[in-house]
């Protein structure tokens, strides 16, 4: 036994030796866990002082250069056969080597039509007017004003975000010497502004003889009746005494002429001193507060309008198009209709270069066949709003996040861009239909609440809100002076005895102004393709459907873990 016993310990005395003469002369200190693995026993290591123990060694296993495959594809996300939201599942990480601030969020709108932001307005009766179009343009964005009401009036909206902001004015309103300052008031009025060019027979293209502001007619105006029988030829500012521009002069040559004159409004006139467009300074000092603001090839701010699929709207369509809209949005809860299909082919006939966006589709067969008949971007969504219940009521619809990601999927193969229209609550929601395919994205609840969206504000226990409905509530749809366009929407006809409401009504709280809410999308946006080491949404994209991109499905308690948990109470600021 004593022989056995020391053979055994010369065996490991030998194996230890050569461990010692193998080794290098940075590792003469070796590890429990290494002398383990080379075969040497616990109570022979336990003994040997010099050698110190590093608890971090006992991780080492396998080789180094394994990296472990985390998270799956976007199509293995999708391939399951679940329906998916927003919340079921979150993107994984990936490389930073850019500033927030370098992240491009340039996206396609339509075809033809790109945004600065991939925000747009919901056409809502509660969410966007002419207001909330003007801000929406003015921070990157478009807005697309909504069809309950009538034709007049939707036209008149669109004309005041075509008007709102200019470069070069085209049309201003023109008065001539014989007119009187009551009529210098009453454009004040009606268009809230007076810096008002004069020509010889009052019209846009006559012979210019001087022009009349807000500092010619403020004392005028107190004289009662006398100064509102004032002519305008005997206070306006004449010719001479203008400073002009010649028509032909470039944006940035006539702004610098405006600036150093340091007058309101800047004629431009013709070889025969004919007026052809106007220049104001307030529009200068705009274009520098907002420089990604949407706009056309006049420098005119982009607006969208809604209408119907019935043939009623097609006159409707005409005083939009003669208001100078940008986009047509055919507004229907279940766009794969042949109302639908009608509609899109008859205004490419005769509007042929006006964009459409098509919709509402969450499938890849609807989408077909919109695009097959002309269809310049598609609007994704059914059901899942916050103000909606047409899954609930309908039993017809499809989670977002599928939605999204299987028509954007489809629609990219024949460049048509993706709306993702309903379901987005939050920064990261915008982010998740953005990375899922969709090239915008359109909101209602999000944008609800604001100082530009319509209604008035009114207090409820202390807290200040404002209304926002469906478009699908009874009460949208009974909507006096507002036409049938909520009744359209959800084919529903005013002799309809029983109407079945596809949406509810409710109140937002106050949100303030758009235009502080917008910069703090725009950079939430930016942080979060940072964070997934996205420089551009293009890229963003090109990562999803190329495999780059990872996702993983979120169990209810993750969804739990990653909101605000355990604690007693806490004050949630967004910005």
């Amino acid at each position: 036994t004593k022989l056995i016993l020391l053979d055994s310990l010369l065996q490991e005395i030998f194996q230890f030796s050569c461990i010692i003469l193998n080794m290098s002369e940075d590792s003469v200190n070796l590890s429990l866990s290494k002398l383990k693995s080379r075969g040497l026993s616990p109570g022979l290591v336990g003994s040997m002082n010099k050698i110190q123990e590093n608890p971090s060694d006992f991780l080492i296993c396998g080789g180094t250069s394994y990296v472990p495959e985390d998270g799956i594809t976007g199509a293995q996300l999708m391939s399951g056969g679940d329906g998916l939201t927003y919340n079921d599942f979150i993107i994984l990480p990936g490389y930073i080597d850019f500033l927030p601030s370098e992240v491009d969020l340039t996206s396609a709108f339509t075809k033809k039509i790109t945004l600065r932001s991939p925000l747009v307005s919901s056409p809502m009766d509660t969410v966007t007017e002419a207001n909330m179009a003007i801000a929406m343009a003015l921070g990157g964005g478009i807005g697309v004003i909504h069809h309950n009401c009538t034709p007049e009036f939707q036209a008149r909206e669109v004309l005041k975000v075509k008007k709102y902001q200019h470069g070069f004015v085209l049309d201003p309103i023109t008065l001539s010497a014989d007119h009187l300052v009551r009529d210098v008031v009453a454009v004040k009025k009606n268009h809230g502004f007076t810096g008002i060019p004069i020509t010889k027979n009052g019209q846009m293209g006559s012979i210019l003889v001087g022009i009349v502001t807000s500092r010619d007619i403020d004392f005028i105006i107190e004289k009662g009746e006398e100064g509102l029988n004032t002519k305008i030829e005997s206070i306006m500012t004449p010719r001479n005494d203008l400073t002009t521009a010649t028509s032909g002069i470039t944006l940035q040559e006539a702004n610098r002429i405006l600036e150093k004159s340091k007058k309101g409004k800047l004629p431009i006139v013709n070889e025969k001193d004919e007026l052809v467009a106007l220049i104001a300074r307030t529009d200068l000092k705009k274009s520098r507060e907002f420089p990604n603001a949407s706009k056309d090839e006049n420098n005119q701010l982009l607006v969208a309008a809604a209408i119907s699929t019935r043939d009623e709207d097609r006159s409707r369509m005409e005083q939009l198009y003669q208001a100078g809209v940008d986009v047509v949005v055919l507004d229907s809860s279940q766009g794969n209709s042949k109302f639908q299909i009608d509609m899109v082919r008859w205004i490419k006939e005769r509007y042929p270069n006006m964009q459409i966006v098509g919709g509402n589709v969450v499938t890849a067969s609807q989408a077909k066949n919109l695009i097959d008949a002309g269809v310049d971007a598609l609007r994704v969504g059914m059901g899942s709003g916050s103000i909606c219940i047409t899954q609930e009521v309908m039993a017809v619809g499809r989670p977002q996040g599928t939605a999204v990601y299987k028509v954007a999927e489809y629609a990219r193969r024949f460049g048509v861009p993706v709306i993702a229209d309903g379901g987005i609550q939050s920064v990261g929601h915008i982010m998740k239909a953005l990375a899922l395919g969709a090239s915008t994205v359109m909101m209602g609840s999000l944008l609800a609440g604001t100082t530009e969206a319509p209604g008035d504000y009114y207090y409820q226990d202390g807290v200040r809100l404002k209304k926002y409905r469906g478009m699908g509530s009874l009460e949208a749809m009974e909507q006096k002076g507002a036409g049938s366009a909520a009744m359209e929407r959800y084919f529903h006809k005013e002799s309809d005895n029983v109407k079945v409401a596809q949406g509810v009504s409710g109140s937002i709280v106050d949100k303030g102004s758009v235009l502080r809410y917008l910069p703090y999308l725009v950079r939430g946006l930016q942080h979060g393709c940072q964070d997934m080491g996205s420089l551009s949404l293009s890229v963003l994209r090109s990562m999803m459907y190329s495999g780059e991109l990872k996702f993983e499905r979120r169990t209810p308690s993750s969804q739990y873990e990653g909101g605000v948990h355990s604690l007693h109470s806490f004050e949630k600021r967004l910005y």
